[in-house]
């Protein structure tokens, strides 16, 4: 019996690899340089459905390799020598240009052509890339749907169609231009669709345009990724700047975005934090498409580290190392709040997704949580005094490694000549925490007392879980102090920018 239950154990135990999931050659020499290792969840169980030619729904959270589940496969099975035969439908022109060069890094050793088509590009550029040999192509729905509507391309019959965050499609408004983009299709094709979440009208549109799909869901039970830690800090209303400032002073923030309700909101933000002297820039649908293009690129290489921007601005951002959300306002629907967080925690890595809220929004945090099905903790805003303990660490590390120069010893034998050696070290200490120029009052946020009355009263009204709101059992409360100050002292709808489509090609020209 034990035997057999070892033999068991260790069959589950076994991982599948890349070669176990017969992909041609040439794909699998793109994974191995990609750096790929081992499938994710959502690669190991949907690629060979669509390796069968099998019709499929999956849904996974934004950032699990979705692209390479679908990619992956369909680039495995083309035929190479019969026009577009993969089309992919993307939400915005910022997704559809990253799938397009993730597909193309995937097929380059069958020489795959690619050709993105969006906004801000002509139509007969567009038209002509297609009509040299693209073998894929990745459009977002408007452009797409005006091309099929005046009958520009001859003889588009793409093999395999697949829908690339469907549920985010839905929330920019663009269900009708989807449903009509299918009856210009043909009927006989494999059709995927990928979605984080199923809202209804999604369910019906996959019955729609799906012909006995497989279903696939890598949820675990909730509808957020595991690997993102939830936080909410309850503040007032007034305290919104002081409060994301001090938070990421606390954070080790890497890079991070900011999510704001209006575009308003995100130009006013996005100076603040600039002017706190954050590498910060806004995104929002009334910028123009240059600028637009111009904040997306500071934001990959670095040159922007905080990204302020609306919801529907910052949908099909995915890059793979935001180690924070902010959420300035607590969304208005859970649907937006898992959208939001998605944009960290990518790729097997670990996020963190902050919301602020005020007292009157705790009915709207329980609507999420009891929706969404997913924990979130409450933290304090630390104090100054919280932070500068903090960082005590960071500073002696910090001077630890520090180059020491040759005019440091002219400068300590002059020091020495009026004061002791002792005194000297303790006055350059404090110069470094000086430095430290942590910004706005000491103590942010509401008290704990009056907290504790709050969730009291939103627990009696069935609502709420004092315990977990209270931040005191290892949960929620400020890391990094032990300062026992617990108080810590006290649709956007515009499609994308305004634009519908553009384009770009990427193939081998060799």
């Amino acid at each position: 019996m034990q035997e057999n239950a070892q033999k068991e154990t260790q069959k589950e135990e076994v991982t599948i690899t890349f070669d176990d999931l017969k992909l041609k050659r040439e794909v699998l020499q793109a994974v191995k340089y990609a750096g790929f290792t081992v499938p994710s969840p959502i690669q190991a169980q949907a690629i060979p459905f669509v390796l069968d030619g099998r019709d499929m729904v999956a849904q996974a959270h934004t950032g699990t390799g979705k692209t390479a589940a679908f990619g992956l496969p369909a680039i495995s099975n083309m035929k190479l020598n019969s026009g577009v035969e993969v089309l992919v439908i993307t939400p915005t022109r910022e997704l559809a240009t990253q799938v397009s060069d993730e597909l193309f890094k995937y097929g380059r050793n069958l020489g795959v052509r690619t050709v993105t088509v969006y906004g801000g590009s002509s139509y007969k550029r567009q038209l002509d890339l297609i009509e040299r040999g693209a073998n894929i192509v990745v459009a977002t729905p408007g452009r797409l749907l005006d091309i099929l509507k005046k009958n520009m391309l001859n003889n588009f019959a793409p093999s395999m169609v697949i829908l690339d965050e469907a549920d985010e499609m839905l929330d920019m408004g663009f269900l009708d231009d989807i449903n009509e983009i299918f009856s210009y299709l043909p009927t006989n094709r494999q059709t995927l669709l990928f979605s984080a979440t199923m809202p209804q009208p999604i369910k019906t549109l996959a019955n729609r345009i799906l012909e006995n799909p497989e279903f696939i869901s890598i949820t675990k039970g909730e509808t957020t990724n595991s690997d993102i830690e939830q936080l909410y800090y309850v503040i007032e209303e007034s305290e919104r700047d002081d409060a994301i400032i001090r938070l990421m002073d606390a954070e080790e923030t890497k890079k991070c975005v900011v999510f704001c309700r209006t575009k308003s909101e995100v130009d006013r933000l996005s100076n603040v934090l600039s002017n706190a002297g954050y590498l910060a820039n806004g995104l929002h649908g009334d910028m123009e498409q240059r600028q637009r293009e111009t904040v997306i690129k500071g934001f990959k290489q670095n040159s922007v580290k905080v990204l302020v921007a609306t919801d529907v601005a910052a949908r099909g951002i995915h890059v793979n190392n935001i180690s924070h959300v902010f959420n300035y306002h607590i969304p208005f629907d859970p649907e937006s709040y898992v959208h939001r967080i998605g944009r960290t925690g990518r790729a097997g890595t670990k996020g963190k997704a902050i919301t602020l809220l005020t007292p009157l929004e705790f009915k709207e945090l329980q609507r999420i949580k009891q929706k969404v099905g997913t924990s979130m903790n409450h933290a304090f805003v630390p104090s100054k005094n919280d932070l500068r303990e903090s960082t005590v660490d960071a500073l002696v590390k910090k001077v630890e490694e520090h180059k020491i120069y040759d005019e440091a010893h002219r400068v300590l034998d002059q020091l020495k000549q009026d004061i002791d050696e002792e005194q000297i070290m303790y006055k350059l200490i404090s110069m470094l925490l000086d430095q430290q120029d942590i910004k706005g009052p000491n103590s942010i946020g509401i008290p704990a007392d009056r907290l504790d009355a709050i969730l009291a009263r939103a627990a009696q009204r069935g609502g709420g879980n004092r315990g977990r709101g209270r931040g005191r059992s290892g949960g929620g409360g400020y890391r990094g102090n032990n300062n026992r100050n617990r108080s810590g002292g006290s649709r956007d709808r515009n499609r994308s920018g305004g634009n519908r489509s553009g384009g770009g090609y990427r193939g081998n020209r060799d």
